[in-house]
């Protein structure tokens, strides 16, 4: 079989400390978990993902990896079998002491993962105290009204667990989450006990929020721009127009002699919170088509009479 580099599979350093290893698997996972990724082999990636994590994160399978990588200078693609001593020193004969192949995290046809792994635990293994299971990470993309006025939404977990035949394979699994008032893009919800298995309990599953792209609105943090069409004549003269928020209608005075651009500010209609954001109104002037022979008439006696030249001085 071939051998596996798991500090290339996360783009890593072998030198990287443990915060920068969790650091490149959580954003490697969210940018490849087949719930948001748009790649044919994310499943795929997701599953060699999690396998290096759950080697690298662990620091006594990582030594045991990095002292065989050491002893025979392994590298990516190269063929591999374990030697018949790999592991001693290593918390006993069997290697490092880690409960089972890859604490839930290997992919089920990872023949390189099972034979590296799969005696760890042998002969005079340390004893350890039940270990809680890891934390899990995914992305939720939800709309701009459901932070205004919350909301619950289903979403669809790949999550990793053992079979009858003590694998690890994948399952799909449906989840239930209340999405509160007034989250903010890139905030992440904790769902206390939703993430990977363990002897000590689950870990837990964090939530990052991504908002639903929409050519109505920007977003600077609390603060929403709203893009809002008017005539040329509400420009022009002014006056109360009713426009349909993220919060529900308002109505809005477009003072006289306004120009497409010109921004409204709504003081506190932005995301809600403890300081809630503002919303600010970008007036775009949307002119009348020529589509019939009024229409092309009254644009002919506007060229006419009115002698204007948007280029003047230009």
């Amino acid at each position: 079989m071939e051998y596996k580099d798991y500090y290339l599979t996360l783009g890593v350093a072998k030198t990287a400390s443990e915060d920068e290893i969790k650091k490149a698997y959580r954003k490697l996972v969210r940018k490849y978990h087949p719930d948001v990724s748009k790649e044919a082999d994310a499943q795929q990636k997701t599953q060699d993902i999690n396998e290096a994590y759950g080697v690298l994160g662990d620091a006594e399978k990582r030594a045991a990896y990095d002292e065989l990588g050491r002893g025979h200078q392994y590298r990516a693609g190269q063929e591999f079998r374990p030697p018949p001593d790999w592991g001693r020193g290593f918390g006993g004969a069997g290697g490092p002491g880690a409960g089972h192949p890859g604490g839930g995290f290997g992919g089920p046809d990872s023949d390189f993962f099972s034979d590296l792994f799969a005696n760890f635990g042998g002969g005079a293994r340390r004893r350890q105290a039940p270990q809680r299971g890891d934390d899990s990470h995914a992305s939720i993309s939800i709309d701009l009204a459901d932070t205004y006025h919350g909301a619950t939404r289903t979403i669809s977990l790949m999550v990793a667990e053992r079979d009858a035949q003590d694998r690890i394979v994948t399952r799909e699994r449906n989840l239930s989450v209340n999405i509160p008032k007034g989250v903010t893009a890139g905030q992440q919800l904790r769902l206390s006990g939703q993430g990977q298995p363990g002897a000590a309990g689950p870990g837990d599953l964090y939530l990052e929020i991504q908002f639903r792209p929409n050519s109505r609105y920007r977003l600077d943090g609390r603060d929403v721009y709203q893009t809002v069409p008017v005539a040329p004549w509400e420009l022009a003269l002014g006056g109360e127009i009713e426009v349909s928020t993220p919060s529900g209608k308002v109505n809005v005075t477009v003072p006289a002699g306004s120009q497409s651009g010109r921004k409204l500010r709504l003081r506190g209609r932005g995301i809600p919170g403890k300081e809630a954001g503002d919303l600010y109104l970008l007036l775009e002037v949307v002119l009348p088509p020529a589509d019939s022979e009024q229409a092309r008439q009254l644009y002919q006696t506007m060229a006419r009479e009115l002698a204007f030249n948007p280029r003047a001085g230009g």
